[in-house]
């Protein structure tokens, strides 16, 4: 799951372009965030739990 687990992979997970660059948020925690922060609440998007089924491994 490590391989997977972080941010950007989750279905929570925002990325919204801003004036100066790219501004990265959680809309379940509504906070802001990074690609690669990782937190309990990660739930897969289905791409990634597809890919991580047919790799073997659990959520």
């Amino acid at each position: 799951m490590e391989k997977f687990h972080c941010c950007a992979s989750c279905i929570h997970f925002r990325a919204v372009k801003a004036e100066k660059g790219m501004k990265y948020y959680c809309s379940r925690l509504c906070y802001e965030t990074h690609p690669k922060y990782q937190f309990n609440c990660w739930v897969p998007k289905e791409k990634v739990a597809a890919l991580m089924k047919k790799k073997g491994m659990s959520e």
